[in-house]
């Protein structure tokens, strides 16, 4: 009965996502539905002392990250640069590997610290019009971006600055780059396999007669870019200024700090000093001092044409970060109650039985993932809830804390693409389609995605690359 409220609780919040309905809203209200058919005393207790703590805790720490990362993508939006990278890049690959283009567009946004949420609509008018001449349906679009934007560069790519790659850090005392041959071999097999699969749906569709299809009232890229573009060149240096960055700060952070580092908080009332341990919150300094270098950089090479959307550009940046984390944060609430149940640990004890140490980690980040429809949240969740045990079986069997690392980032955006994950969500509405039309193909993606974890595992114990 008891891991039946936990399923039950589940099904819920997939239900109401894929229907449409706030995440924010309903994850509280799923959690707690959960409590009251487990213990009706324990409501108020856990609403206020669990839930409310763990997300207003996530937000603490990882706000600003979102806030950053939404402002920096919104800037590379007006300032008219990501039009600028989607043309240059159309012009290198082509017009007719419009599948390739998008993914590749997409993926470079995101490795240069544009939110995924930001890439989405950014590169959804470019994508329309591209689909269009192409006559590839529409539906296949949301797949796309998926590929480009939520797999291997928002974990599996060393030094991505997306929050799915933050979150190990403060767990395992690693940095951004843990395990750069293992993450780079798995985000090869997921652009190849992903890109082969998207071809193979492309070629499905010509055979059956299948076109764009008619979408009237869409926006169209050229309808967005009346202004004379940037050179490609100069409009990519923000973002590999992110990147620079973040390698930079990241070295110099843990040289600068060394261990630990305190400080006291006033001078009067004498009281106790602040102490950080360096190592767990290194990675996030790293990428919110990267994304603004990112920021500034746009602010003076574009500050012309920035300084006139600035206001309104900022607010929705803003609203966006709020939205966002929000989101992942009430899900992360929702997986902290969950968590706390008598069914959920009894799922715990299933997965605890799994012997080796890495595929034990893979699929308890990947389930927990799936279970509160966020990458971050359940990975924060299965890492609080287990991270020393993970450590200690991987000391034992000698696996370092990189690997650690890039298996539970990798295995934290694989199944987490669920019906109700924000993301997914956001994307569909963005695009103007349901999950009745496009979720299949985003569920694919989220296969491939998931298999590739187990791939970089082979890798690992058959080469001991790291």
């Amino acid at each position: 009965m008891a891991l039946l409220i936990v399923l039950a609780a589940l099904a819920f919040l997939m239900i109401v996502a894929y229907r449409g309905h706030s995440v924010i809203l309903f994850a509280p209200v799923a959690a707690m539905g959960a409590v009251l058919l487990s213990d009706p005393t324990l409501v108020a207790p856990m609403f206020s002392g669990l839930f409310m703590d763990k997300m207003a805790g996530f937000l603490r720490l990882y706000f600003p990250v979102f806030l950053l990362g939404a402002i920096f993508g919104k800037l590379i939006e007006i300032s008219g640069f990501s039009r600028s990278i989607v043309a240059a890049t159309i012009r290198v690959v082509g017009p007719e590997r419009a599948i390739l283009s998008i993914v590749l567009v997409c993926a470079l946004l995101t490795y240069g610290g544009v939110s995924l949420f930001v890439v989405v609509f950014a590169v959804y008018p470019f994508a329309a019009e591209l689909f269009r001449r192409s006559q590839i349906p529409k539906r296949l679009i949301p797949g796309t971006i998926a590929l480009g934007a939520f797999t291997f560069t928002m974990d599996a790519l060393p030094g991505t600055p997306q929050i799915q790659n933050l979150i190990p850090t403060t767990f395992f005392g690693t940095d951004t780059w843990a395990a750069p041959w293992l993450g780079s071999i798995g985000a090869g097999f997921i652009l190849i396999v992903g890109l082969v699969y998207l071809g193979g749906r492309r070629r499905s569709a010509l055979a059956a007669g299948e076109g764009y299809g008619d979408h009237p009232g869409e926006p169209t890229a050229a309808a967005s870019s009346g202004e004379t573009l940037v050179h490609p060149m100069l409009a990519i240096l923000p973002l590999l200024l992110v990147g620079v960055g973040n390698r930079w700060l990241t070295t110099l952070i843990h040289a600068g700090y060394g261990e630990r580092h305190q400080f006291v908080p006033a001078v009067m009332n004498s009281p106790p000093p602040v102490v950080q341990e360096i190592a767990k919150v290194a990675a996030i300094w790293a990428v919110q001092g990267a994304l603004l270098i990112g920021i500034a950089s746009v602010l003076v090479i574009a500050w012309r044409p920035v300084r006139a959307r600035f206001v309104e550009g900022s607010k929705a940046a803003v609203a966006g970060a709020l939205l966002a984390a929000t989101n992942t944060a009430s899900e992360y609430g929702f997986g902290a109650v969950i968590a706390a149940l008598p069914g959920f640990l009894l799922l715990a004890n299933t997965l605890a039985a799994i012997p080796n140490p890495l595929l034990n980690e893979a699929i308890t980040v990947t389930a927990l993932a799936g279970i509160t429809g966020s990458a971050s949240g359940g990975m924060s969740i299965a890492l609080a809830a287990m991270a020393e045990t993970f450590m200690r079986n991987a000391d034992a069997a000698g696996i370092p804390a990189q690997v650690l690392h890039r298996v539970a980032a990798m295995a934290s955006g694989g199944m987490d693409t669920l019906p109700h994950n924000g993301a997914v969500i956001t994307l569909l509405a963005v695009t103007g389609l349901s999950h009745r039309q496009s979720y299949r193909d985003i569920f694919a993606i989220t296969l491939i995605k998931t298999s590739a974890v187990l791939v970089v595992i082979a890798v690992f114990y058959l080469t001991a690359w790291v």
